[in-house]
Order: C-alpha cells, then sequence, then structure tokens
C-alpha cells in the first residue's frame, strides 16, 4: 500500500509499453513480387518478464489479493480509506497514501494532464500533510471527491502512469539487472509496494541490500531460487519492523509457495492464500 518513508525513486523509470506491434497481412500466393522491395520494419522487442502485459495483468490481481482481498484490481481506482497505519489516507489501484508523497505526485500529476480537476483544489493541503497521517484541509470531502474523480478516465490512466513510474518499471528493471525471472520481478514489486523506496531500513534497495549480505542474484553469478529465497527473508525481517505488517502470508503462503514449485515463470494455474483467504488464476 505504497508503505514506507518518503519514496525516493531512484530507479525510475519510463512506464512500460509491452505492445509487440500487429503481425503484417498475409500477402496472396499469386501477388508478384515487388522488384525492389522496401526492407522490413524491424520487429517491436517483445516483453520477456513481468512486463508481459499477461504476466502484469497476473501481478496486479495477486498483488490486489493482499490489498484489497479481491482479485478485481480494476475496481480500485475508486478505493480510498485511512486504515490506521499513521499513513493518513491510501487510496487507489495501488495503495497511493497521503503520509507518504506518492499521492500527491499522483494529484500533480494528474492536475498537469487535467487542470481545474476535482481534486486540484486539494493540493496545498497534501503538500501540507506529506509526511504525516494528518486530514488537514482534507475532510470531510476529499474521500467523495476521490471517488467523483475515479470515474474520470483520464484518472484511471494518472493512477496507471504512477503505478508504473514509481512501482512497476523500477522492479522490472531492477528484477532484469538482476537477472531474475518474472516471479523474481514479482517479488520486487509487491515489496516496493509496500515499502517503497526510500532510504530508511526497510525499503525496497535496503531489503535488497540485505539480502545481498546472503546470497547473490543470478547476474552476479548467484543461483536464482537461493537468491529469492535470501530476498524473501530479507523481506519478511522488514515487515515484522513494524506492527502493520506482521502477517507475513502474503509471502509465505503465497510467494514463498511459487518459489517452492519452482514456477519461476510465474505460470498459471496459481493458488495461493493472503491473510487466510484463498485464490485461483487458471
Amino acid at each position: 500500500m505504497a508503505f514506507g518513508a518518503l519514496l525516493g525513486t531512484a530507479l525510475l523509470a519510463a512506464p512500460v509499453a509491452a505492445h509487440a506491434g500487429a503481425a503484417p497481412a498475409t500477402v496472396p500466393a499469386t501477388a508478384p513480387a515487388a522488384a525492389h522491395a522496401a526492407p522490413a520494419a524491424p520487429a517491436a522487442a517483445a516483453a520477456t518478464g513481468l512486463d508481459d502485459p499477461a504476466k502484469k495483468e497476473i501481478a496486479m490481481q495477486i498483488v490486489s489479493s493482499a490489498e484489497n482481498s479481491s482479485l478485481d484490481w480494476k475496481a480500485q481506482y475508486k478505493y480510498i480509506e485511512d486504515i490506521g497505519d499513521e499513513r493518513g489516507y491510501t487510496a487507489g489501484i495501488i495503495g497511493f497514501c497521503s503520509g507518504t508523497g506518492d499521492m500527491l505526485d499522483l494529484v500533480e500529476y494528474y492536475t498537469q494532464v487535467k487542470p481545474g480537476n476535482v481534486l486540484a483544489k486539494y493540493l496545498p493541503a497534501l503538500r501540507k500533510v506529506n509526511g504525516s497521517d494528518s486530514h488537514t484541509g482534507l475532510d470531510p470531502n476529499f474521500t467523495k471527491d476521490w471517488a467523483k474523480a475515479a470515474q474520470d478516465g483520464e484518472f484511471k490512466k494518472a493512477q496507471d502512469h504512477e503505478r508504473d513510474r514509481v512501482y512497476f518499471s523500477p522492479s522490472v528493471k531492477q528484477g532484469k539487472a538482476d537477472g531474475v525471472g518474472t516471479l523474481g520481478q514479482f517479488m520486487y514489486y509487491d515489496a516496493i509496494v509496500m515499502h517503497g523506496d526510500g532510504t530508511d531500513s526497510t525499503s525496497f534497495r535496503n531489503i535488497r541490500k540485505r539480502a545481498l549480505s546472503k546470497a547473490k542474484p543470478p547476474a552476479q553469478g548467484g543461483n536464482e531460487t537461493t537468491w529469492l529465497n535470501a530476498f524473501l527473508d530479507a523481506r519478511v525481517w522488514a515487515m515484522k519492523q513494524e506492527e502493520a505488517h506482521s502477517d507475513t502470508s502474503r509471502v509465505d503462503t503465497a510467494q514463498r509457495v511459487f518459489l517452492k514449485k519452482g514456477n519461476l515463470n510465474l505460470n498459471a494455474p496459481l493458488d495461493w492464500k493472503v491473510y487466510g483467504d484463498s485464490f485461483h488464476i487458471g
């Protein structure tokens, strides 16, 4: 839920565009060949990890199972509440928080693409409450206006954009740099969603640093399964540093299950449990 200190997104990358070009039309057998055919355009590079559209959809469903107890992640654009974790309001498809900076970034971006939107008037308040759990300047109508904004396609696109910019693209980029496959990239993504990528000891970058003291990623000559187990061990340690994260089932009965089965490509069918609830992707 965009947990962690103010997000220092040093790993920022451009949003992923993972759609291969359309296949060329078939030329009839009777058509004469051109005397000097133009060279074929290079094929678009296919996504090979979590950025493959089908895998990204799976990632969003698994995260939603933990964040919202539902696989229907697209129903969460309108979600907003204060869950009592000292981060103010948590909202949207990835849990943007008024106290951690990513909600402010989202509303600023939305206002850039659509000036005068229903949330723009809250920007001064969001800047003031950033870093705290305060609702000052947001209540009593912020939650209603958030739900109203969520009916706007531009706001949904803005949430997608910020999810990719701050969380998804950096985790996939780091995963590929470390030589891990789709499952490992998902583990990174889930970690950065919950912990952010700030400088505190439980941030994504420091979870990875802690794992590096125990194992090496494939890109450094290590075994992928050994590395991912070390990463999950470090992730569990980070989760246990805060009461709000003390239930580690999103690792123990989900990600660890996939890893034990050797499902490094995160292929369906998938069965897992989070917080006692069972989920299935066929």
